[in-house]
């Protein structure tokens, strides 16, 4: 399960509100349109809300990556991402850490807003959530997210495949990420605001949050590759030598460290990777240097139309007047 871009544009019939058993066909139809595979598939229909929370998981993760990287040279547009998935480069570590961090978010939410059927709220046994329920608050279900996606993903550990290696540790930053992002939000009930009676629950920061912090592994990114372990029979992940590392002992990744095993392209010019960065919008103060490759860029003026003295009318509306601007536009040149 990654980001491919193709289950994006899969439009899925609505649930609606006929009976069980039309329910149940339209569930499995939705699994099938999904790319899955065969034991992937048998667990969506399995799992009646989960290919919908696959579907929102898919939106999550694309919008958030084309979000992080809307001011790169490779923007995490649709286009080429099939052939980029099957590279090591540090853009593929993000789009498997981003895609594991959006069904992990997604799935836990889904549990404490009640769309799935064998999950509910957070049952965290150092917290009164009974309490939780009975005042109307729900718990993000972390727990049963992380368990139900290991199995969903199937990861095992794999010999001496350093790419396979590479992909479920980025698979598991992702799923750290969240983790990381899971607070315990408590509420005061009792007569003048006072705290009389206080009720906590597990809450997810909002994906961006998520988001922003993988971004950081990005760019913090280490170049990997596979040794042998004699001590423990199996080959690990190396890095490059760390500060207060001896030299004969090169550093292991950290858990939470995006890892890659080789180097990206440019993304300057269109390839089976991307479109390049021909006519894309920049800033001039900012990255057009960088994002137009040396080739220069367009000046573009055009006006823009937005809304402007605005006033609130009584009681309940607001009015504005339509101004008008002159906007200059930055954009690469081919």
């Amino acid at each position: 399960f990654s980001l491919t871009g193709k289950e994006a544009l899969t439009h899925f019939p609505s649930l609606g509100s006929s009976a069980n058993s039309a329910q149940g066909k339209v569930h499995v139809k939705q699994c099938d349109l999904l790319k899955l595979s065969r034991k992937q598939k048998r667990l969506c229909r399995r799992e009646p809300g989960l290919a919908e929370t696959l579907r929102d998981a898919i939106r999550l993760g694309i919008m958030e990556c084309q979000y992080q990287f809307r001011s790169e040279r490779w923007n995490c547009s649709l286009e080429g991402r099939t052939s980029l998935l099957k590279r090591g480069f540090k853009e593929t570590a993000f789009l498997y850490a981003v895609s594991s961090a959006a069904l992990t978010h997604s799935l836990a939410r889904a549990c404490s807003a009640g769309r799935m059927e064998r999950c509910t709220c957070d049952d965290s046994p150092d917290l009164e959530n009974r309490k939780a329920w009975q005042w109307g608050v729900c718990g993000d279900n972390l727990k049963y997210s992380t368990k139900f996606l290991k199995k969903f993903l199937g990861q095992k550990r794999i010999g001496k495949d350093l790419r396979a290696k590479v992909d479920i540790h980025n698979t598991n930053v992702g799923i750290k990420a969240v983790k990381n992002g899971l607070k315990t939000t408590c509420k005061c009930h009792g007569v003048s605001g006072s705290c009389a009676v206080r009720t906590c629950w597990k809450q997810l920061s909002p994906f961006h949050e998520v988001g922003r912090l993988l971004k950081l592994r990005y760019d913090d990114a280490i170049k990997v590759f596979s040794t042998s372990n004699d001590a423990v029979g199996h080959s690990e992940l190396t890095g490059p030598h760390r500060q207060n590392h001896l030299p004969k002992h090169p550093a292991s990744p950290r858990s939470t460290d995006l890892v890659y095993v080789e180097d990206s392209p440019s993304f300057c010019r269109p390839s089976k990777y991307s479109l390049g960065t021909a006519g894309r919008t920049c800033s001039r103060e900012g990255n057009c240097d960088s994002m137009c490759c040396g080739r220069g860029y367009n000046t573009q003026s055009r006006l823009v139309t937005f809304s402007c003295h605005c006033q609130v009318q009584w009681c309940c509306y607001v009015e504005c007047q339509q101004c008008m601007q002159e906007e200059v536009v930055y954009s690469c040149k081919q």
